[in-house]
């Protein structure tokens, strides 16, 4: 595949996930439509890597993976835990928590 192909196929999921992000108000759906984010990153790092044979790409995309999977932990626990006190899940109540 053609790394034109990869690159734009990053870039269009890298702005599906930032719509996503900017246009829901349900914190899963924006949870999620961040991990779509880090994912393109990590598409585009691991094409750039193997169409130039190197290992720089390679390690960066294992570092994004690295990251999204303690964002997980960290995001969903939070996510709960609002949910628990709340009953609802709703981005303009949670931004009242700001003390």
């Amino acid at each position: 595949m053609p790394l034109n192909w990869v690159v734009g196929l990053g870039a269009a999921l890298f702005v599906i996930g930032a719509v996503g992000v900017l246009i829901r108000k349900n914190p899963l759906i924006i949870f999620m439509a961040s991990e779509m984010m880090w994912n393109a990153a990590a598409l585009v790092f691991i094409a750039y890597a193997r169409a130039f044979h190197v290992m720089n790409g390679q390690v960066m995309a294992f570092l994004i993976i690295g990251t999204a999977a303690a964002e997980v932990g960290i995001g969903l626990a939070i996510i709960v835990t609002v949910y628990h006190h709340r009953h609802r899940l709703d981005i303009d109540e949670i931004a009242q928590l700001k003390g």
